[in-house]
């Protein structure tokens, strides 16, 4: 008898490992960048906190599409999401590093909010049950 093996998900093989990589580094970028620091992976670092900050949030909202649609919805969702920011502060004269990395964080934050709050109450709404 012959055994069929299934190849193991990406969720199952490293995503989630994946995943925690990548926010961590883009943490260490926006630290770079809110600091001023000398450093040679600031920008690329700081860079791929500007995609996954917004495309995390915007992600974490579409939780009911596909995997691929839900990643490029979310790529495209953090390039507008990071030229608006650009926009307004250039046409504020407001225009500096920090500013568009802390309204990008904040804008993040407020996009990722609901649907904290909504798995946070659906997980109170299973225990009373």
């Amino acid at each position: 008898m012959q055994t069929i093996r299934i190849k193991p998900s990406l969720s199952e093989g490293g995503g989630p490992l994946l995943a925690g990589v990548a926010a961590a580094v883009a943490g260490v970028g926006a630290v770079l960048a809110f600091t001023d620091a000398d450093s040679v992976l600031r920008g690329p670092f700081t860079l791929l906190f500007l995609l996954v900050a917004p495309g995390a949030a915007i992600g974490a909202a579409l939780r009911g599409l596909e995997p691929f649609g839900r990643v490029v919805a979310s790529l495209a969702g953090a390039i507008a999401v990071n030229l608006l920011v650009a926009q307004g502060l250039i046409a504020t004269h407001s225009w500096s590093v920090t500013g568009g990395i802390t309204a990008v964080t904040v804008i993040s934050s407020l996009v990722l909010l609901p649907s904290l709050v909504r798995r946070l109450r659906g997980r109170t709404e299973r225990r009373r049950t």
